[in-house]
């Protein structure tokens, strides 16, 4: 099981890093957009910075297979060969998909709605792939029958691929996902606090705080 941040605002990658279990990142161009003004570039680097070596997973804003090459050697030279580069699974895209992965990168398969565009992503060499999970739903496209397809598929013709599940509006969504068998999820901050910050959980502790005090007391 992977968990991944799905931002790119520094303060709250430094944040999540400090309390939470973190083993990537992910973004793309409307997360960045949301964190403006930056210089693209020097920002992305902070956040490879801050990333460590932890995967690092940044979305291609380009729509041509040729326009996505170059973006992805710019990104490489950039961030590293071991970045992820997150290729839309449209025609041009599953054609850069197989480029890039013939030159050795690595690829991490978006915008999934549809299981067939999962298959061939897998297929096509992804390293991850990633349904989104709350636009499938609002679309009537069940993510959980998608993730248990995929999963199959790839247990059990023993291809390398994981699912990294994303677009979540709730944290049933993310529970849900990882039940269908889910390798990772990618999760905004602020989701992944609203549990932790639930008025259950926070009651309970300070109920155990609060005794733990009398009973130190002895009274």
């Amino acid at each position: 099981m992977e968990f991944m941040l799905d931002t790119a605002n520094l303060a709250e990658i430094e944040r999540g890093l400090k309390y939470y279990p973190v083993d990537g990142l992910t973004t793309n161009p409307s997360i960045l957009k949301a964190n403006l003004p930056f210089q693209y570039s020097e920002h992305l680097l902070k956040i490879r910075d801050l990333v460590g070596e932890r995967t690092l997973h940044v979305q291609l804003g380009s729509e041509t297979c040729e326009e996505m090459l170059r973006e992805a050697e710019q990104l490489q030279a950039l961030l590293g060969k071991d970045v992820y580069l997150k290729v839309p699974v449209t025609e041009e895209g599953l054609r850069a998909i197989k480029e890039i992965k013939a030159a050795g990168g690595n690829v991490t398969a978006t915008c999934i709605y549809y299981p067939m565009q999962g298959i061939m992503a897998i297929h096509a060499g992804a390293d991850y792939l990633a349904p989104y999970c709350n636009r499938m739903q609002n679309n009537d496209i069940d993510f959980i029958h998608a993730i248990e397809l995929l999963r199959n598929l790839i247990d059990g013709d023993g291809y390398d691929a994981k699912i990294l599940a994303a677009s979540f509006k709730n944290v049933l969504q993310v529970t849900q996902a990882i039940e269908a068998g889910a390798h990772a999820v990618t999760v905004q901050p602020a989701l992944m606090q609203t549990a932790m910050h639930s008025a259950l959980v926070e009651d309970a502790a300070k109920t155990f705080s609060a005794d733990y005090l009398r009973v130190m007391s002895g009274k």
